[in-house]
């Protein structure tokens, strides 16, 4: 499996060289700057496309069309960056293949010293396990929201642990539920020092990795008896899905609803505030969601599947 995603990766890169060279006339550094590669493998790239016929009036690589929509998403959503993987005929295979290849994603962006904040769930758990283990001494990974009451190998305080884990670095946690019993006691929580010092260390990262849920028995937070209980009042207030936990409408404003007073994570707001923030989002039923947060401009970077950027634009 993870051969399968450094297959696409390596396909990808080609995708982009030969795009960005016969449609976007850009010269080879150039290229090689914007991707993160050297000279020599753009040059080799362009060299064996010549002569493979890879190339012709137009770009015969199979994935030239999601080179296509990740130019158009990122023009549309104001993106730093966009990519776009083929929708595989299963929804597993889709959604390990968008974790792999967010793995690849954070993978060329952390450096000693960066600091990650990660949310929850499945495909996150997968981009992590896809991580070249590393030393970074002088960095920090902090838990972007807190968790549930169980642990399920996906939960906010195990995917932030295993990362940790896979760089060396210290962790810091919010070590409280995802939803408090109430507003004051969120308050209450959030006066004690650790915590509050976990939020805004949240706030400040260098980097965050984080996923999107709907309102379907897919999601898992809709499935907790605490979200599940309120399902009717979410419709009823326009949700389409939740942004570490926050329930935001199509137009990415959080809703008026209990829940969203008694979360304890970084604000959708705060998260917009990252200088690199990456969006997984695995599946056609997670384009309204999607769609929301990037019109709610929370995130630069995204991770979509084929079909679900279809539907994005």
């Amino acid at each position: 499996m993870q051969q399968d995603a450094m297959g696409i990766e390596a396909e990808r890169i080609k995708a982009r060289v030969l795009w960005y060279s016969f449609m976007g006339a850009m010269t080879q550094q150039e290229i090689a700057e914007r991707l993160g590669i050297t000279r020599l493998r753009v040059n080799r790239i362009i060299g064996q496309a010549r002569q493979d016929g890879s190339v012709a009036i137009d770009i015969r690589v199979p994935l030239a069309s999601c080179i296509e929509l990740e130019q158009r998403l990122i023009k549309r959503y104001e993106l730093k960056e966009a990519t776009v993987v083929p929708s595989m005929a299963d929804y597993q295979q889709t959604r390990r293949v968008v974790g792999e290849t967010a793995g690849f994603a954070l993978d060329r962006l952390l450096e000693d010293g960066r600091s990650i904040g990660v949310g929850w769930g499945t495909t996150l758990s997968i981009a992590i396990r896809g991580l070249r283990p590393r030393r970074l001494q002088k960095s920090w990974v902090v838990a972007l929201m807190g968790g549930l009451t169980r642990g399920s190998g996906t939960n906010t305080f195990e995917v932030s642990t295993e990362l940790s884990r896979a760089l060396s670095a210290s962790c810091y946690y919010l070590a409280a539920p995802i939803y408090c019993p109430d507003e004051q006691s969120r308050d209450s929580l959030l006066s004690h020092y650790g915590l509050s010092e976990v939020i805004r260390l949240a706030s400040e990262v260098d980097v965050a990795l984080v996923s999107c849920g709907d309102l379907s028995k897919r999601s898992n937070l809709v499935m907790t008896p605490i979200v599940e209980s309120h399902l009717p009042e979410l419709h009823e207030a326009g949700a389409v899905g939740d942004i570490l936990g926050t329930f935001i409408d199509a137009d990415g404003r959080p809703v008026n609803h209990p829940l969203n007073r008694r979360v304890l994570a970084l604000t959708p707001a705060g998260l917009g505030g990252i200088k690199d923030a990456i969006l997984t989002a695995a599946g056609t039923h997670k384009h309204a969601i999607t769609r929301a947060i990037l019109q709610g401009r929370f995130i630069n970077r995204l991770i979509v599947d084929e079909e679900t950027a279809l539907l994005l634009l």
